[in-house]
C-alpha cells in the first residue's frame, strides 16, 4: 500500500512567497500542502483542526511570530514537527528554533535547494539545518568552553512577548485585550512589567525594541 503524503501547513504573510514554496512541495509525490495561514494565529487554528503532520512556518508574521506559534504548537497533542523559513540568517533567531523544538531551519534564499530535503528530514525525526548554522553551532559551543550549558534564558514570558508583539504593531490596550481574550487591565500589568524588566520608558522604545529582537520588521 502506497504511503501517505506528509500534509503540510504553509505559513507566510506574503501570498507570492506561499505560491512559491508550495509549488515546490506539491511538486513533490510523498508531499502535499493541506493548509495555508497568513499569520501565526491563523497557523495554530489550522493546525488545531487537525490534518497536518508538518508546519513550515517563516519567523517574521504579523499577530504571531513563526516562534511563537511554535511554542503553541508544542503544546498539541499530537504536535506536529516544525520546520522554519526564513530570510533571517541570524543566530538568535537560529538558537530560539532550536528552543522552541524545531527540526529544521531553512533559508528562502536556498529553499528550492534545501526545503524538500528538509521536510523529509523532518518526517523522519532528523534535524536539518543549513551548512553556515553548523558554523554558528560549533562557535557557540566553543565560545562556551564546551561546557553544553543551556541557553540563556528570554527576559520576558511568552505572554509578555505576544503582548510585545500587538504593542509594536499599533495595537491598542483594548485591541490587544480583545485578541488575547485577557482584560485591558491585564494588558497594562503586562506593558508595565515588559517596561521594567527591559529598563524602557514608553512605547516607542518597547517597539524598537521589538525590532531589534524580532519580533517586527522595521
Amino acid at each position: 500500500m502506497t504511503e501517505r503524503p506528509t500534509r503540510i501547513l504553509l505559513a507566510d504573510d506574503h501570498a507570492l512567497v506561499r505560491r512559491g514554496v508550495r509549488l515546490i512541495l506539491d511538486n513533490e509525490p510523498d508531499l502535499t500542502v493541506v493548509a495555508e495561514a497568513a499569520d501565526g494565529a491563523e497557523a495554530v487554528a489550522a493546525v488545531r483542526g487537525g490534518g497536518v503532520d508538518l508546519a513550515v512556518l517563516d519567523i517574521a508574521m504579523p499577530r504571531k511570530t513563526g516562534l511563537q506559534a511554535a511554542r503553541e504548537l508544542a503544546r498539541l497533542r499530537p504536535a506536529p514537527r516544525v520546520l522554519f523559513l526564513t530570510m533571517y540568517d541570524n543566530e538568535q533567531y537560529f538558537f530560539e528554533a532550536l528552543k522552541v523544538g524545531a527540526s529544521g531551519y531553512v533559508l528562502k534564499s536556498v529553499a528550492d535547494r534545501d526545503l524538500v530535503q528538509a521536510c523529509r528530514a523532518a518526517v523522519r525525526d532528523e534535524p536539518f539545518v543549513y551548512p553556515g548554522a553548523l558554523n554558528t553551532l560549533v562557535r557557540h559551543y566553543l565560545d562556551r568552553g564546551g561546557d553544553g550549558g543551556a541557553l540563556p534564558e528570554r527576559a520576558i514570558t511568552d505572554r509578555e512577548e505576544e503582548v510585545l508583539k500587538l504593542v509594536a504593531e499599533g495595537h491598542t490596550s483594548k485591541e490587544i485585550a480583545e485578541l488575547l481574550v485577557i482584560s485591558a487591565k491585564t494588558v497594562e500589568r503586562h506593558r508595565s512589567n515588559m517596561l521594567q524588566k527591559l529598563g524602557l520608558k514608553d512605547r516607542l522604545e518597547l517597539t524598537r525594541y521589538a525590532i531589534r529582537v524580532g519580533l517586527i520588521e522595521p
